[in-house]
């Protein structure tokens, strides 16, 4: 039987060996020779909801309403688009180009509460809004159980959900 030395560091280093094994190969794939100038870029995204609505607002900056389409397939509203590093002049020598360029695609699942068919969508000062209007949901009810009681005798409620410009009527009548 032999004696091994424990090294503490052992296992680090091979964990350090895969990591870079593993960016430097999918780094040089994905980028390409003149990927890393060109950078991978992703509009970012806001998404928020009130009572009525869902809105995503997507920052297109620099990006004409032909950059790009907006479209909504079994419940999933995708953006994609592209956008172009225009040089001005031939005799412009870049130091430094930090804006990034190039295609993308984004992807959303659309919750079963909002009605696509309703979407609307505006472009305005290179940010996107997208407007995703909400299902009439039935509203919770309270249902009584008929039966025997002590003395009384109990009904059934019918509780039907009100038309949602009935309750904005009454609100405004009241």
């Amino acid at each position: 039987m032999s004696i091994t030395r424990y090294d503490p560091f052992r296992d680090l280093r091979t964990l350090q060996d895969e990591v870079n094994r593993l960016f430097s190969s999918s780094f040089s794939r994905s980028f390409g020779d003149d990927g890393i100038a060109r950078g991978a870029w992703t509009p970012g995204v806001d998404i928020y909801e009130n009572k009525d609505e869902i809105v995503l607002e997507a920052e297109l900056p620099g990006m004409k309403r032909e950059d790009f389409e907006l479209t909504i397939e079994n419940n999933v509203l995708t953006l994609r688009g592209e956008r172009r590093f225009e040089k001005r002049d031939e005799a412009d020598n870049y130091h430094r180009v930090e804006r990034s360029y190039g295609t993308f695609t984004r992807s959303f699942t659309l919750p079963q509460t909002v009605t696509p068919e309703a979407a609307s969508a505006e472009y305005k000062n290179g940010v996107l809004r997208v407007v995703l209007k909400k299902r009439e949901e039935v509203k919770a009810r309270r249902i009584e159980i008929a039966g025997e009681a002590e003395g009384r005798t109990q009904k059934a409620i019918e509780a039907k959900p009100e038309p949602s410009g009935a309750s904005k009527s009454k609100a405004a009548n009241s």
